[in-house]
């Protein structure tokens, strides 16, 4: 006991030891710092500001240390004004606390744009000039010529659309398209689980159409809409079932759980 007293007791060892405890306690404090600084490891999910009024959006990102800018604006019909339209990262993300998130809100007043002329153009291409040129594709009306999806004719609003003309931004560009006899088939896609405008896209991109549209009962609203996914389609998937142009019935839910989970068997292959 006294060999041990005096081995502690010696100014070398205290000096040692003395030394190690600060070194010890300078590794604490930074690790410590280093967690409180940079909050390593640490992430928190990116909250859903979808329909939010920016006001909303800025409160609901303090409660969570994140900042909110409103970035670009669109035009959505129906959409509230002033509502987050789209944000970036998307809801669900993981990022640091701080981080700010870019909103696109949807514009109090719509801005004009310039319809293209798409006839000619394959329907592929057509899409692309129409939702570049900040327009959305409507009914897809199919006649009988050499050239299937070749575009005979734009409209909207059941009138033909000038090329050059002025509208509003997001409306609906209908189109007349060419289908050779011989190709007057297309596969039925799977949608299920999509949102509405997504659904639709993936539709016209199979030269089918919109049919009705059967929301469940607690879809209240425009933006309720746009947030329901597809539970349902009618007629349901399968290849080389239908003629192009067809209508797609969509039914739609705001509870995911309600959308069915295919088997594999189910799955058409591409």
């Amino acid at each position: 006991m006294s060999k041990a007293k005096d081995f502690f007791g010696h100014w070398a060892v205290k000096n040692l030891l003395g030394i190690l405890g600060v070194y010890l306690a300078v590794i604490l404090v930074a690790a410590v710092g280093l967690g409180l600084f940079t909050r390593h490891g640490k992430e928190i999910k990116v909250p859903d500001f979808t329909n939010m009024s920016v006001p909303q959006a800025q409160a609901l990102a303090r409660t969570e240390k994140l900042k909110v800018l409103v970035a670009d604006s669109v035009y959505v019909r129906r959409m509230a004004p002033g509502s987050v339209y789209r944000q970036n990262p998307p809801a669900g993300s993981g990022v640091k606390q701080g981080r700010k998130i870019r909103l696109v809100i949807n514009a109090v007043t719509p801005k004009m744009v310039t319809v293209p002329n798409v006839v000619g153009y394959s329907l592929r291409q057509a899409t692309a000039e129409i939702i570049g040129a900040g327009l959305r594709v409507g009914r897809l009306r199919y006649e009988d010529d050499f050239a299937t999806n070749n575009v005979l004719g734009q409209y909207c609003g059941g009138k033909p659309a000038e090329a050059g003309s002025r509208i509003e931004s997001d409306a609906v560009i209908d189109l007349t398209l060419g289908v050779n006899r011989r190709e007057n088939a297309t596969s039925v896609p799977d949608v299920l689980g999509l949102h509405m405008l997504q659904a639709a896209d993936v539709l016209h991109d199979n030269s089918l159409n919109v049919g009705r549209m059967v929301f469940d009962r607690d879809i209240r609203d425009y933006n309720d809409s746009l947030n329901a996914v597809v539970w349902r389609q009618s007629p349901d998937v399968g290849p080389g079932q239908v003629r192009l142009g067809v209508n797609i019935n969509l039914y739609l839910t705001l509870d995911p759980e309600k959308v069915p989970v295919r088997a594999a068997s189910e799955t058409p292959e591409e």
